[in-house]
């Protein structure tokens, strides 16, 4: 049992740290291989679709690996069509000077409003493949991942101490405009990280309890949210992210706004 803890949390770590390198490189190559880049994941995407269905069809460890590298990869096209700027919003112009309260939290959704509206259709999707089928493990690694990020997106929108806008490639700098960088943890950070945190114990009681094939997969979801609940934490405690991802990343540039205090 041990080992098989072991393992899920290692595949899970590793696609988590291969998955956010290969997008960042890719991100970070001339914009005129973008095309190429997307095509090819977009055909990972429909090999990914057919993983999950084959997945949800029986409660297994295999099942659960397949299932959650599936959704790592339709995860990572939908991260690499926003940050190509392929699928963003409506909006891609920094935030007007002044813009405070409601107007700017209309104008932050409408920079994003298309990405989110495909991963709300994604999942869409997913809830209907899922129907009638045992193995949940592959809508639940998608709902944590959107979760988790949404979280991190109000966090920006709030205000953190780092909020890593210095990681943004050239073509989306303006989205810098649109986070508020704060001298501390604001409430709505304080209160997501215990959501988070309760979330996490829950998951690794789970992860206690049954047969191995139906804990693989609560383990693989205990260990991602571990590393969300760390990226979050970043955003308070500066951490040099080209200790993680430094071969992926190449030189970083400073944006060329400044965030609104």
């Amino acid at each position: 049992m041990v080992n098989e803890v072991v393992w899920a949390c290692v595949f899970t770590a590793l696609c988590w740290w291969l998955g956010t390198g290969v997008i960042l490189w890719l991100d970070r190559l001339p914009a005129r291989s973008f095309r190429f880049s997307l095509a090819g994941w977009t055909v990972l995407l429909a090999l990914s679709f057919w993983g999950v269905a084959h997945s949800m069809q029986e409660v297994s460890v295999f099942n659960a690996y397949l299932a959650f590298g599936s959704v790592i990869l339709m995860w990572g096209w939908h991260e690499l069509a926003f940050l190509t700027g392929w699928i963003t919003g409506p909006r891609k112009t920094p935030l007007d000077p002044g813009t405070t309260g409601w107007p700017r939290f209309v104008q932050s959704v409408q920079v994003m409003l298309y990405h989110e509206l495909a991963l709300l259709a994604n999942f869409a999707v997913l809830w209907w493949m899922q129907e009638r089928q045992p193995s949940h493990v592959a809508i639940c690694t998608f709902a944590l991942l959107w979760c988790m990020r949404l979280s991190a997106k109000l966090n920006l929108f709030f205000g953190v101490p780092q909020n890593g806008a210095q990681y943004l490639p050239a073509h989306l700098v303006y989205l810098a405009s649109y986070f508020r960088t704060t001298s501390g943890m604001s409430l709505w950070f304080v209160l997501s990280m215990g959501v988070a945190m309760g979330t996490w114990f829950w998951l690794v009681w789970l992860a206690q309890q049954g047969a191995v094939a139906i804990t693989t997969g609560w383990v693989m979801l205990a260990t991602l949210l571990g590393l969300a609940i760390v990226e979050h934490v970043i955003m308070i405690f500066p951490w040099p992210l080209e200790r993680l991802w430094g071969w992926a990343m190449g030189q970083t540039r400073k944006p060329a706004l400044t965030t609104p205090p």
